[in-house]
């Protein structure tokens, strides 16, 4: 138990991932589950409340698409049905605006460029962050139209 409450001391994790830490550290299998178990009864491990914490905290700090959150849940062994759940709560508006808002950082730092090398670090730049062609196209009009 004190293994898990120590792995949990840093930041959140989901289940699985504090499942395979345990067994890295030579816990076995069904030892694992049971402190796993009670961990959860006592509120002290929720994969749905680490799924939202880490879905606000990427967001904000990284400003990463929908896409990129779900990925990095998958990778932690969030189950699908929480990480959709998780991920319909980010509304299609506030992702624009995100990434609108780091195009437009950008931009303002890359503007004296030529036009066809800012769309290609825009575009690169969003496409890192998880963000489609057709945001990516709709950021560029505004940008351009603006300045």
């Amino acid at each position: 138990m004190s293994i898990a409450l120590y792995a949990l001391a840093p930041r959140a994790k989901s289940r699985d991932e504090l499942y395979k830490q345990l067994l890295k550290r030579g816990v076995e299998a069904d030892t694992a589950n049971a402190v796993l178990d009670s961990l959860e009864l006592q509120g002290l491990l929720n994969d749905l409340e680490f799924a939202k914490i880490w879905s606000e905290s990427r967001q904000r700090a990284k400003k990463l698409s929908k896409r990129i959150i779900a990925s990095e849940l998958r990778t932690k062994g969030v189950s699908q049905d929480i990480i959709t759940e998780v991920i319909e709560e980010i509304d299609d508006e506030s992702e624009y605006a995100q990434a609108f808002t780091l195009a437009q950082r950008k931009y303002n730092s890359i503007a004296h460029l030529d036009s066809e090398v800012i769309y290609r670090r825009i575009s690169s730049l969003l496409a890192r962050k998880g963000y489609g062609h057709g945001i990516c196209a709709r950021i560029m009009r505004e940008l351009t139209s603006v300045n």
